[in-house]
């Protein structure tokens, strides 16, 4: 319902709007002929009655008629103003703005009562400034001109001057639309049966309203890009669409909807009725009175709401108990989310429109299914739902279903909204227009059926965050996985080694890993897979994976990874199943006659088809993908992956990975602040790849170390390389994830073109860059650039096929003669019609006699013979245009040069098409040698990201030295964390780390809670993993052996989706340290033993110390605030005692972190005066304080009455020392009994001969062997006496 507003006029000081009549102000617009209903008006306002003169007048009225034009398109009317005036020169300041007509009512009588002076000056300025806006808007201009091209002759065609009318009926502001409920006659509300065509319901006019508003014109606000404002000129255009399109899916405060006349110029306009506020003039507060019919509209409106609420839940009840097309309903195991089960009296209720939709829905239930209509996307039901919720999409209700839309160039940015926020998008689309439906139904070319009455739509696509492929959709550089995974659990045997199956794949690139290993039970190289690859989407066979292994993918990726549970054998399909569907499917090709039916297969994938967990794993990824294009399968992109790689790299596990924070923070689980973050400044997409791969698997080999670094100290030595490489190579598109799309066939030509033209700069690159190699100590950037494949034939090829500058331009591949025969001929045939064409002018111009006869093209009827009135033609000629001075004719000849020209155009856009096909085909048939030059890029890339990385450390920053050595090294001096940087800004404190070689391998760390212990730690292990990637290192020195792998147990942590306490979290990291730590090893633990009892951890702690120093002989730090633990270590000499230096102020119980590593045992570890710095209360501190030393003198007095009855009288040399002493005389006495065995059973064997399978048993008896102890080699045993007797000779 319209609201009053404010005048615009408003004089100073006055309330109101002064009066003023109707022919004061007709007198300035000058309308035609007068109403004779104007009298009637003026003598009521004589006679005191409410009229015109004595009311504000409103803006706001019924919608505008178009007005009648005569036959040379000059506007008439009946004597209303046929669109109101304009209060804005730019259209696009009124969006948002208050939207009003104004109508009046002709006044003719002459004693109408005039205004005063004073008031009728009033009225003639607000006149004069309603006709300068008017008359100056840009639309008002355009319909001048258009009048007086309509004004010029009679040349003109009758459609073009009903066009011109048309147009200048239209009023100035732009409009929001909504369309009816009524689809046509295919896509209608009726049931199955065919119903008689309804009428179309007319667009609706919708006009934006702001409450506020005041006339005042807003600031300009720039369109949104969805915002879809047209005019009646659009949505003439929408009528020849096959379906209605979707309200627009911006957001509004409120808006009303008026009809829209009918867009016909000859319509008759209907009267229009003057807009009164009921409001009198002596009383300016007082509410307008409602307006009957504006009430009976909104009270229509509810009513219609409430009435389709209420039939649409009758209709859809069965979707309030939702079950899947089993009849299970959610929450049972064997519910299938993917289907939906809609019962058989729904589908006699559905519409043809309905059958068709939930015939693909019910397939896909947990899927948001955009469907094309028309130019939109629309989203039905639960999905409108979400739609509307989540995205805040306009709701409307459309075909018996609730809906929302979004246009159709707009559907890459929804999509990626839904994808974002975990949803699956199932695209429908359309696979023929309006037309061709209609030439379907006409041509029987198929049974008349309730599906075939709609335009057919099929399902085209399935888009998850882990299978993305489309340019438009891809958002993040890194690569995208989807992981199918096999696990083969053996019941009852979980204590044993569990095999592994998994595949998994970058769909964006096509690149497939095979991966198969036996785990323990903590899962360890599961997870470190997990870590590395990070997928988004799991696929897995439901009830095949054990607990531990789906805790540890819940534990190990973050919320929104979208898991997707199949079906034993009939989705996730077993191993022969697999097998069999791989060589049906023909997903790799057609066997070669004779040769095996796996030859064809890619070699890796030949490698694993005897491995049942990998087959099963890669027949549920195949079925999962089968919603794609095989053609990702056929690219043949395999490769056979290893997440630890223990031969050839560092293993980093993903328990390493998290503490180290490699790839991700454990704050906010982004990059920032990461090992990747720092050292990844690739400049490339597939570079950027690339790295992230090498950083998961450092180098261990010295030979490949140094080759890297001494590339990256030639691109730091050499200037040039590295600023030409990028410069070149920054702007470069991702040539990795495109030439897959070639191989699809679903790539752009625009993008094709672009990969041409890069892949010639990447050779004209190369070429440059291998001038520098001259300059260059290392070999390695000189073999890796002589490697690119010779592209030059392949582009030149391509370069003298087509014409690139019409092919970017226009989008159609145009072949140069000589490249393909049949588009040559049929060029041919074009030009032989064009020459019949010109020779059936001339002719017609000999037999009429005139040579004003011309070709004209209206629309699909093309080549039409234009002649003047004045000629007489031949009484066979067909007419069928023309205009007052000249007709249009085919006749029989004419008529068959057309349908060959028609036919000839028609075949050359199908050659056209296939064009692009055969240009991708050749393309893809070197793709190896595409990939190929990609991968070098890449690695170019990588090895210049390191260059940039080392330069950027700052100063002090070295070469790692790697040496060769029988024990492990490791020296780092002045040892800076990497992420921080030294300037004005900064005071890190560098640190020495020594281990190894002619000092002790492990280092016991104590000190101050926040001193700074766990920081050096981390920085230690992340030294060592830059310099096994091939960086320097922020230090002034480093020197080192080569690690096979670095085990962390950092930070107290519990994990309850996985059921573990803080103690069992840290116990089960220290027993695979413990199982598979070398003397090749780095180990750090951090506070081993804290989440115990003190006697508990304490004991654990030592023990665990004592196998690393002892047995393993590994190197590491190990921080600890048991300072007993001290006592016991410090004469061995494997451990050396340190600490984070700190100042202690005891009176004011403050602690200064000095962070510097300093020899010895830190006294305490001045958790009292933490507290304090904490803001714990000063007397629970000194309580506190004096309970600590109470328990410290008796632990004491206890500890060194112990110590006097065991050493009786003795030097202490520590526990440890005894320990292993009693070890060794264990040894020794094992040794002796199993070589008195040995003897008496050799004795038994010269005597009785072989013996029976009895004495055999007792001689097996004779040397037991220890369950669950570690054997000692002879080196390890001797390492053990060496550091008793060491001990010893300190005591």
């Amino acid at each position: 319902m319209d609201r009053p507003t404010k005048s615009p006029s408003k004089a100073k000081g006055a309330g109101t709007q002064p009066g003023m009549t109707q022919k004061t102000l007709f007198s300035f617009f000058k309308p035609p002929a007068p109403s004779p209903s104007a009298s009637t008006a003026s003598a009521a306002a004589a006679s005191g009655e409410p009229s015109l003169s004595q009311t504000p007048v409103a803006f706001a009225g019924p919608p505008r008629t178009p007005v009648k034009s005569d036959s040379r398109g000059n506007a008439s009317g009946n004597g209303h103003l046929e669109s109101p005036p304009s209060f804005s020169k730019d259209d696009a300041l009124l969006k948002g703005s208050k939207r009003k007509t104004v109508d009046f009512e002709d006044d003719d009588d002459n004693n109408a009562s005039s205004l005063p002076k004073e008031d009728a000056r009033s009225v003639k300025k607000f006149a004069a400034a309603v006709e300068k806006l008017s008359l100056d808007s840009p639309v008002r201009k355009m319909r001048r001109e258009e009048l007086e091209v309509a004004d010029k002759g009679d040349g003109e065609d009758e459609d073009e001057l009903s066009l011109n009318a048309r147009r200048s009926s239209r009023g100035i502001r732009r409009i929001k639309y909504q369309i009816s409920d009524d689809d046509e006659d295919e896509d209608d509300g009726g049931k199955g049966a065919s119903t008689p065509t309804k009428p179309r319901r007319k667009a609706k006019v919708t006009y934006d309203d702001d409450d506020d508003s005041e006339y005042e014109a807003p600031a300009a606000v720039p369109e949104d890009d969805f915002n879809m404002d047209i005019d009646e000129a659009d949505l003439a255009e929408l009528d020849e669409d096959d379906d209605d399109a979707p309200a627009s899916p911006t957001r509004h405060k409120s808006s009303k909807s008026l009809p829209v006349p009918a867009l016909t110029p000859l319509a008759q306009p209907k009267p229009a009725l003057a807009s009164l506020f009921n409001r009198s003039v002596a009383s300016p507060s007082k509410p307008p009175a409602t307006r009957p019919g504006f009430v009976m509209k909104d009270d229509k409106k509810k009513e219609r709401a409430a009435k389709f609420a209420e039939e649409n839940t009758k209709r859809y009840s069965w979707l309030l108990n939702v079950k899947d097309a089993d009849g299970n309903p959610v929450g049972s195991p064997d519910y299938d989310p993917r289907t939906l089960y809609i019962p058989s009296s729904a589908w006699g209720n559905f519409s043809d429109f309905e059958r068709q939709f939930w015939e693909i829905k019910g397939k896909h239930f947990d899927s948001i299914v955009f469907f094309k209509k028309g130019k939109f996307y629309e989203l039905y039901e639960r999905d409108a739902d979400i739609g509307s919720q989540q995205f805040d999409l306009k709701m409307t209700d459309r075909v018996n279903m609730r809906m929302v839309g979004v246009p159709e160039s707009s559907f890459d940015y929804w999509a990626a909204q839904f994808i974002a926020k975990g949803f699956k998008v199932a695209r429908v689309d359309q696979m023929e227009t309006a037309l061709g439906k209609a030439m379907r139904e006409r041509d029987g070319a198929v049974k008349k059926s309730a599906v075939q009455k709609v335009i057919r739509r099929e399902l085209h696509s399935i888009l998850t965050a882990g299978t993305l492929t489309d340019s438009g959709l891809l958002t993040n550089e890194m690569a995208t996985y989807c992981m199918a995974i096999k696990e083969l659990n053996r019941p009852g045997a979980e204590h044993l080694p569990t095999q592994f199956g998994v595949v998994f794949v970058d769909t964006a690139t096509a690149e497939f890993n095979l991966a198969t290993f036996y785990d323990d039970m903590d899962r360890t190289k599961f997870e470190t897979l997990v870590t590395q690859i990070k997928p988004r989407e799991i696929v897995f066979e439901k009830g095949g994976l054990s607990i531990r292994s789906s805790r540890v993918l819940k534990s190990s990726l973050g919320s929104n990874t979208i898991w997707n549970p199949l079906q034993p054998e009939t989705q996730f399909l077993g191993a022969l199943d697999a097998a069999d569907e791989l060589r049906i499917g023909g997903y790799f090709g057609e066997d070669a006659s004779g040769s095996s039916a796996t030859d064809c297969w890619p070699s890796e994938l030949q490698k694993m088809k005897d491995n049942a967990a990998v087959m099963s794993a890669m027949g549920g990824l195949v079925w999962y993908l089968k919603s794609l294009d095989k053609e990702l399968l056929s690219f043949k992109n395999f490769h056979i992956y290893d997440p630890v790689r223990q031969a050839s790299t560092l293993i980093l596990d993903g328990q390493t990975l998290s503490n180290l924070e490699v790839f991700q923070n454990n704050n906010d689980g982004t990059e920032a602040g990461t090992v990747l973050r720092l050292l990844n400044r690739c400049v490339t997409p597939f570079g950027k790849r690339l790295f992230r791969r090498w950083l998961c698997h450092p180098l261990r080999s010295m030979t490949a170390i140094n080759a890297r670094l001494d590339a990256v100290e030639d691109f730091m030595r050499v200037p040039g390389f590295l600023e030409l490489f990028e410069e070149k190579t920054s702007r470069f598109p991702d040539l990795e994830r495109i030439v897959s799309r070639i191989h699809a066939g679903s790539c752009k030509i625009s993008e094709f073109l672009v990969v041409l033209a890069t892949f010639r700069t990447l050779v004209e690159t190369t070429q440059l860059l291998y001038s520098y190699t001259d300059q260059f100590k290392s070999k390695k950037v000189a073999s890796v650039l002589s490697e690119l494949p010779d592209l030059a034939p392949y582009l030149d090829y391509f370069h003298d096929a087509f014409d690139h500058q019409v092919a970017a331009s226009e989008g159609d591949v145009i072949p140069y003669p000589g490249f393909a025969e049949d588009y040559d001929a049929n060029s041919e045939t074009l030009k032989q019609l064009d020459s019949e064409f010109a020779q059936h002018l001339d002719k017609a111009k000999r037999d009429l006699k005139t040579t004003k006869v011309i070709y004209k093209d209206l629309g699909k009827e093309i080549y039409q013979l234009e002649v003047s009135n004045k000629v007489t033609v031949p009484s066979n000629w067909k007419k069928m245009s023309g205009t007052s001075s000249v007709s249009r004719y085919y006749n029989a000849e004419l008529t068959a040069l057309v349908t060959r020209l028609q036919e000839a155009r028609e075949t050359k856009g199908s050659i056209m098409k296939e064009l692009q096909g055969r240009l991708y085909a050749k393309f893809d048939e070197n793709y190896k040698d595409w990939l190929k030059a990609v991968k070098i890029i890449a690695e170019i890339d990588c090895l210049g990201s390191l260059s940039k990385s080392s330069s950027a450390l700052g100063s002090p920053s070295c070469r790692p030295e790697f040496v060769d050595s029988e024990t492990s090294v490791l020296e780092l001096e002045s040892l800076r964390h990497p992420c921080v940087i030294p300037g004005i800004a900064t005071d890190f404190i560098p640190n020495d780390t020594v281990l190894g070689g002619e000092t002790p391998n492990l280092i016991l760390l104590t000190g101050p809670n926040m001193g700074g212990k766990s920081t050096l730690l981390r920085q230690t292990c992340v030294a060592v993993i830059m310099a096994q990637l091939g960086c320097y290192v922020p230090a002034e020195k480093c020197r080192l052996t080569p690690f096979d792998r670095i085990f962390t147990r950092i930070g107290a942590n519990d994990n309850i989706l996985a059921g573990q306490s803080t103690f069992m979290v840290e116990l089960s990291e220290t027993s695979k340290i413990l199982a598979e730590a070398t003397e090749r090893s780095i180990v750090i633990l951090d506070e081993l033993g804290r989440g115990t009892s003190t006697f508990d951890g304490y004991a654990i702690a030592y023990s665990v110390l004592h196998e690393l120093s002892t047995r393993i002989g590994c190197l590491g730090l190990f921080s600890t605030h048991y300072g007993t633990l001290t006592t016991e270590f410090e004469r061995d000499p494997n451990v050396a005692l340190k600490h984070m230096a700190c100042q202690v102020d005891q009176a004011n119980r403050e602690v200064t972190f000095l962070y510097k590593l300093i020899e010895g045992a830190c006294e305490k570890s001045y958790g009292m005066n933490v507290a304090h710095m904490a803001g714990v209360p000063r007397k629970i501190v000194d309580r506190a304080e004096t309970m600590a030393e109470t328990f410290e003198l008796k632990q004491e007095t206890k500890r060194e009455e112990e110590q006097q009855k065991l050493m009786r009288g003795t030097k202490d040399v520590g526990q440890g020392m005894i320990m292993d002493l009693a070890f060794l005389l264990s040894r020794v006495a094992d040794g002796a009994q199993r070589s008195h065995g040995a003897g008496e059973a050799m004795e038994d064997v010269a005597v009785h001969g072989q013996g029976d399978g009895e004495s055999s048993g007792d001689g097996a008896e004779l040397m037991p062997a220890r369950v669950g102890t570690r054997q000692l080699t002879k080196d390890q045993e001797t390492r053990v006496l060496q550091r008793i007797f060491r001990s010893m000779a300190c005591v």
